[in-house]
């Protein structure tokens, strides 16, 4: 493994898939900005990155550009209008099938920021991924596996089954040509109608077609009816650096700041790193934020979430002054009982399936997404003719009716996503950064930001350091291999945590920096699952 970040002096991407991160770079080089590069890299991805990459799935964008515009967009998928919580009766038709696919976001979101602040043609843009899609690229050996593992659910389905299964349920092998004929010709479709082609034209009817024929619910009128929303960015500071992250409807950047919020209380200092103090302090701070959001979060055109109350400095306060250094608070002292049923079921589930990006421009223009198809390959579902693998994220919806995050038509899911940025105290970006990972989200953005703040650790080591997760219930730390060396983890069972160590990586950041004095921009795509950060 390289030893140290990507260095590039004019640009730089960060995405889990090498041809991805050549696609941006190439836009880059051509006189694109950062968030043509974005667009050109999150089409790229639904191509060369199927298990998470999409145009049918949806997610969250944040951008900042160098003359200080912002834009936080959301374009989380939406419920069809004939998705009512009781034609769920059966958890498995909202896991994987016709059924478990929302309203598709990301092709209005990218289009959004592309309409917003793109510099280079729609058209122009898209070339990367229709031509990869058509000529084809080599399948990895983590996709022949990951295809392994689906061939029972995804040889159900037809025009899934063609492209990754040989037609039938032999998966691709490592070195095979992955080709998409379909998917390249809805993408040039796009290329020359425009991006509502999707939402409107013969992608869209082909989509509401298969639907129909297959008992789905998505119709042509709802995705007619689907909007991105432009929001505005939650800001935050963090001992001097101030923070740019996802407001609701994910729940993600308020989590994110209300635990630096609650850090910034206590010094810690460089040698703390690991220490059974620091680890303490984060445990207490991470179970206080989940409780709050099990508390409000949701979709805020639905339900209605005190986000200024949440992130603020004053409460912050008041719940670190309830942390005891010396003894873990129970769950349940902090009304466990009284928020549990709040999310609803048990199985009620947001996928660690998902993938982020981040890209930073000669100019100083940043973006940072990330998005989903949910569980891998979503919901299995290609619609026929059009090469596009959709979402599973019903499933992501509670199907309990007391709950504020329970389907209803044109509700977004809840989410633990958290595109976030870093500014310096002169407000020029000094880190860009998110990850997939589910609820372990918020926890592995903030481990990353204090391992840079607090410790002044290098990008490559702030990503790879081992990292912590702890969600308010179950009540446990969750901890990576190495995380909690032998002694820290003895001090802190003596002081009431229960440790239950993770057998799987938590999270995979994709990061980009600006160094102090030279300027140079850094790059570093996580360890944990793999990936390409370079520039130009």
């Amino acid at each position: 493994m390289v030893s140290q970040p990507e260095r590039a002096r004019h640009a730089m991407v960060a995405t889990v898939h090498e041809l991805a991160t050549q696609v941006g770079v190439e836009v880059l080089r051509k006189g694109g900005n950062a968030v043509d590069a974005a667009v050109a890299v999150g089409f790229a991805l639904a191509v060369v990155h199927p298990e998470a990459g999409n145009l049918g799935g949806g997610g969250y964008m944040l951008v900042r550009m160098a003359d200080g515009r912002t834009a936080a967009i959301d374009y989380r998928e939406t419920a069809p209008k004939a998705a009512k919580h009781e034609l769920y009766k059966d958890p498995s038709e909202y896991r994987v099938g016709y059924k478990s696919a929302a309203v598709p976001g990301t092709v209005a979101g990218l289009a959004m920021a592309h309409k917003m602040f793109g510099s280079r043609s729609w058209k122009e843009v898209l070339e990367p991924s229709r031509r990869l899609a058509a000529k084809g690229f080599p399948a990895s050996y983590r996709m022949e596996l990951i295809l392994g593992l689906q061939v029972p659910v995804m040889s159900k389905f037809p025009e899934t089954a063609k492209v990754f299964l040989h037609g039938k349920n032999q998966p691709l092998k490592q070195g095979e040509q992955v080709l998409q004929p379909d998917l390249a010709k809805t993408i040039a479709r796009m290329q020359k109608h425009g991006w509502r082609e999707f939402y409107e034209g013969e992608t869209a009817r082909l989509i509401a077609a298969d639907m129909k024929a297959n008992g789905g619910f998505i119709t042509l009128d709802d995705l007619k009816n689907y909007q991105a929303m432009l929001r505005e960015p939650l800001k935050g500071s963090y001992r001097g650096v101030q923070l740019l992250t996802m407001p609701p409807s994910t729940s993600g950047g308020i989590t994110v700041l209300q635990i630096l919020n609650i850090l910034e209380r206590f010094p810690i200092k460089i040698g703390m790193e690991g220490s059974s103090e620091v680890r303490h302090l984060q445990i207490e701070a991470m179970r206080r934020a989940y409780r709050d959001r099990l508390r409000y979060a949701g979709d805020p055109d639905h339900v209605e979430i005190p986000v200024a109350k949440i992130i603020s400095k004053a409460y912050a306060k008041t719940l670190a002054a309830s942390i005891n250094l010396q003894r873990a608070t129970p769950s349940k002292a902090l009304g466990a009982e009284a928020v549990a049923w709040r999310l609803g079921e048990p199985d009620e589930q947001e996928s660690a399936e998902t993938t982020h990006f981040s890209i930073i421009d000669a100019a100083g223009n940043v973006v940072t997404n990330t998005y989903t198809l949910n569980g891998f390959y979503g919901s299995q579902v290609i619609p026929k003719g059009t090469g596009v693998l959709l979402n599973d994220i019903m499933s992501a919806f509670s199907h309990d009716a007391r709950s504020k995050n329970v389907v209803a038509p044109g509700k977004r899911p809840l989410s633990s996503m958290a595109p976030t940025i870093v500014l310096r105290p002169d407000n020029t970006p000094l880190l860009a950064l998110g990850s997939p990972g589910s609820q372990t989200i918020p926890n592995s953005i903030l481990n990353v930001i204090t391992n840079v703040v607090d410790y002044k650790m290098s990008l490559r080591d702030a990503i790879q350091f081992p990292r912590i997760h702890h969600q308010f219930e179950p009540d446990r730390i969750e901890a990576e291999p190495a995380a909690l060396v032998l002694d820290v983890q003895e001090r802190l069972k003596a002081m009431g945590h229960t440790i239950y160590s993770r057998w799987r990586s938590q999270g995979d950041i994709h990061a980009v920096m600006i160094e102090d004095r030279t300027g140079m921009r850094l790059g570093w795509s996580d360890g944990r699952r793999g990936g390409k950060a370079f520039g130009y």
